[in-house]
């Protein structure tokens, strides 16, 4: 199976519609996939739902398909860096279903494992668990949380090889991994692709198998929060 394809825009072909549920990987702007990102606003495809940690910043990573109203319904855990989506979110014209962190990554995790719903404890008796059904174990209340299964998964690695085995570096192996997995087809940017054999098997932090597409990249290294201290 060919998975390297020449460019994002490449990747995406064929799979991209109107009112499609999209996982996004990465935290903050710490390893987005921000080509992929691009070409969906190039495309134009409108009404997303998109699943990620939070939505980037004004004018880079999630924040310009905000920006042009290409997405509908945010499932975040965070959100407090976007001007833009929170004047959407507070005008009324974007949907937000928010989950605690953990819950959100648990929720990708279970979508690629195939599994339909869990228990967790987290968020019962507050807002988050409203609605939702509840269960008693040993003496303790858990409330039902839905997997995740998007129609494609967009994730950022550092590097992989021709057959999708990748490497995340440092903390961009955060919510890449189970955003990867819950995609019916997931596409992975890199910043290297090399041949089979040339990783090391112990080091592969997410196999091939659930890789379908893969491009290589030049990335942008910004900074979401620069803090510093004063010169002595």
């Amino acid at each position: 199976m060919k998975k390297v394809y020449g460019s994002a825009a490449e990747a995406l072909d064929g799979l991209l519609f109107d009112g499609m549920t999209i996982a996004a990987g990465g935290f903050g702007l710490c390893g987005i996939p921000e080509l992929l990102i691009q070409a969906i606003n190039e495309a134009g495809t409108k009404d997303l739902t998109v699943a990620s940690n939070n939505a980037g910043v004004d004018g880079f990573g999630l924040g310009i398909l905000l920006e042009s109203k290409q997405i509908k319904k945010m499932m975040s855990s965070y959100v407090g860096e976007n001007k833009e989506f929170m004047r959407q979110y507070l005008g009324g014209e974007l949907e937000l279903e928010f989950n605690p962190q953990g819950t959100l990554a648990e929720r990708m995790r279970a979508g690629g494992a195939g599994i339909a719903g869990f228990y967790t404890k987290t968020g019962y008796g507050t807002q988050i668990g409203e609605g939702k059904e509840v269960k008693e174990f040993d003496g303790e209340h858990y409330i039902l949380e839905r997997g995740i299964f998007a129609d494609v998964s967009i994730v950022k690695a550092w590097k992989a090889d021709t057959t999708g085995n990748c490497i995340f570096r440092k903390t961009a192996r955060n919510f890449n991994p189970p955003a990867a997995m819950c995609g019916k087809v997931c596409i992975m940017e890199v910043e290297e692709i090399v041949e089979p054999g040339q990783l090391d098997p112990d080091h592969i932090h997410l196999p091939g198998i659930y890789v379908h597409r893969l491009i290589q990249g030049e990335h942008e290294k910004r900074i979401e929060q620069r803090t510093t201290r004063p010169a002595a």
